[in-house]
């Protein structure tokens, strides 16, 4: 029963991971202007930078998101260490960038300074938890760099509580902008106290 829900989860966890991932790829295939785009100012969406950072943000966060998960999978992991060192080093790279945009684009967030500051803040500990595993792994300490690694991937699932939570949380309260302001913090706090209890149960970041 228990390896049954331990498949369960981690199908669902990739099935996730994977269509949230490739979904940056809707805004290439038909009007831009929906979800999100659709709360912009024409002006917002006419700026050069600011597009370079949404879609910098969004293209590069889906592959993290895209590849990041397989990582935590002990078999595929210790099947081909090279591989994991490549997608490791990809995935760095892509919250680099990704996280990078999603600062600079989270000043422009619809529903103000709350959601604003919400954003900011889960760029900022995205990037410091990614930056901290890369320099545990170039130590060869595997305890913290797989310790960070899971604070990282679950800022980086945010992706896909965020939207989860806002059209229910739009649903219910019957106004997006409020919603949205919510989930600026619902999408990542959560997310980060999970990781804390893994982390712990695992018995990492110990350094």
């Amino acid at each position: 029963m228990k390896n049954t829900t331990n498949r369960f989860a981690w199908f669902a966890f990739a099935t996730m991971a994977i269509s949230i991932g490739l979904y940056p790829l809707i805004y290439f295939v038909i009007d831009r202007e929906f979800g999100l785009l659709a709360s912009k100012s024409d002006a917002l969406l006419g700026n050069v930078i600011w597009n370079t950072g949404f879609y910098g943000h969004i293209l590069f966060g889906g592959l993290a998101l895209l590849i990041g998960w397989a990582q935590f999978s002990k078999k595929f992991r210790n099947s081909n260490l090279q591989r994991h060192r490549v997608i490791g080093k990809i995935y760095m790279i892509a919250v680099l960038i990704s996280g990078s945009c999603g600062i600079y684009i989270a000043f422009y967030a619809t529903g103000g300074l709350v959601a604003s500051i919400g954003f900011i803040c889960l760029g900022v500990i995205w990037l410091y938890t990614t930056s901290m595993a890369y320099k545990a792994a170039r130590n060869k300490d595997i305890d913290l760099h797989q310790g960070f690694m899971i604070y990282s991937y679950a800022l980086c699932f945010a992706a896909v509580t965020l939207r989860i939570w806002l059209p229910t949380l739009t649903y219910f309260l019957g106004d997006f902008t409020i919603a949205y302001r919510i989930v600026a913090w619902l999408c990542w706090v959560p997310n980060v106290v999970f990781a804390f209890f893994w982390v712990r149960r695992k018995g990492l970041l110990l350094g």
